[in-house]
């Protein structure tokens, strides 16, 4: 029987969450399971492995972390992956994550989400599926419960902290209202982590990660997941995982699981970093607003001090948005000469990054719905990174010289 690792600390989980020594070597890292297939003493009587896309041993033990982490409350003996689930992307854990609905479903989602995430849903599933989307301000619960009055959805999808204008949801709210329609609840936990908060101890049926951003943390792997604590999703989202394929690699499970290890420590130093830019950027001449759900002007705040927290504290991420006083002018002087802060997509690296939603990751936002939600040409989004602060500072200060 596996050790029970769901009553050990975060920062602990983070590097033990369920794992457990290989058998056969006694390897304490978890090793590179390359096999595609696997031997069988009899046709059907094999060791739990059959073929890589079903069953792979990295794979498994990412995912059951992930599990940990997220609090599925699941242990092996009840789900082999404890509720976690492994994609090729972040996408992918959201096409699968779509599976769940039939053709001609509603989904009513938050109005301001990832990119992709809109992309997916208006591009792609309300053709090819035939989805009803609904995007609401899941901020406003009278509005979330005035569209799941009018339209019954199936799925109630929502992104909190959102991106990139940084609202916050109230997440035990949204999963009450979901759960009274009888709808499967799923949050993108992605901007905050299980570090800082936990959907699934909130209510939520299911958590979406990219773990290309903080899980992974080094900039240097592509992934998704999915972890729920319902056994009946469960059985869904394994069939579906291998009958539609989109899984996780081995090479990638194993980046991701090395990245998780740090992921308490490096979450603290974004954390930490992010309020003190951010408290720097709010007295700068050169930016007119800045959003960060730990100054006291986030219209929001109260929220994230409840329901982002580390260490029994208050912690806000390290996410940033600001609106410098001027245009895209303004905007492209000020990212062309950043140096520390690498103007390119992605978030949640060790790194510092930066980029311009409008023009990058949001370009595939309709621009009505761009201006709607204020993505204008003046808006940056900035991913803090563990570099010293002071550092970062002096970028950011030389560089909204030049603009």
């Amino acid at each position: 029987m596996a050790h029970d690792t769901s009553r050990l600390h975060l920062d602990t989980r983070c590097i033990h969450g369920g794992q457990h020594p290989d058998p056969s070597t006694g390897a304490v890292m978890p090793p590179i399971a390359t096999s595609s297939t696997f031997i069988q003493d009899s046709p059907g009587v094999h060791k739990g492995f059959e073929y890589s896309r079903s069953h792979n041993a990295t794979r498994f033990a990412f995912e059951r972390c992930l599990g940990s982490l997220e609090s599925s409350g699941l242990l092996e003996e009840q789900d082999r992956t404890c509720g976690g689930f492994a994609f090729a992307s972040g996408l992918a854990a959201i096409g699968t994550a779509l599976e769940l609905l039939d053709a001609g479903d509603c989904i009513v989602c938050m109005d301001d989400v990832y990119g992709g995430t809109n992309r997916l849903l208006n591009r792609v599933r309300a053709r090819s599926q035939g989805l009803k989307v609904v995007f609401v301000d899941m901020t406003d619960a009278a509005r979330l419960q005035a569209a799941v009055k009018a339209n019954a959805p199936r799925m109630l999808w929502v992104e909190t902290p959102t991106n990139p204008t940084l609202k916050l949801v109230d997440l035990a709210a949204v999963a009450s209202i979901g759960k009274a329609a009888g709808a499967i609840t799923v949050c993108d936990n992605t901007f905050a982590t299980p570090m800082l908060t936990r959907p699934l101890e909130l209510g939520c049926d299911m958590v979406m990660h990219s773990t290309t951003k903080y899980i992974g943390g080094h900039s240097d792997t592509v992934g998704g997941a999915l972890v729920t604590g319902r056994t009946d999703l469960c059985e869904k989202l394994r069939f579906m995982q291998n009958a539609i394929g989109s899984v996780m690699g081995p090479f990638d499970a194993y980046l991701g699981l090395r990245g998780v290890k740090t992921l308490a420590v490096r979450m603290q130093r974004h954390c930490e970093s992010a309020m003190r830019l951010a408290q720097w950027l709010e007295r700068h001449p050169k930016v007119e607003r800045v959003v960060y759900p730990g100054l006291t002007s986030h219209p929001q705040h109260a929220l994230a001090a409840r329901q982002m927290r580390l260490h029994g504290q208050p912690a806000f991420g390290g996410m940033i948005t600001i609106f410098l006083k001027g245009g895209i002018r303004e905007s492209r002087a000020f990212l062309e000469h950043v140096h520390l802060f690498a103007l390119a997509e992605s978030l949640g690296g060790v790194e510092s990054l930066i980029e311009h939603p409008a023009i990058m990751t949001h370009a595939s936002v309709p621009e009505a719905m761009r201006r709607e939600l204020g993505i204008s040409d003046s808006l940056v989004r900035l991913s803090v990174g563990i570099e010293h602060a002071d550092d970062l500072i002096a970028d950011l200060d030389a560089a909204l010289k030049r603009c």
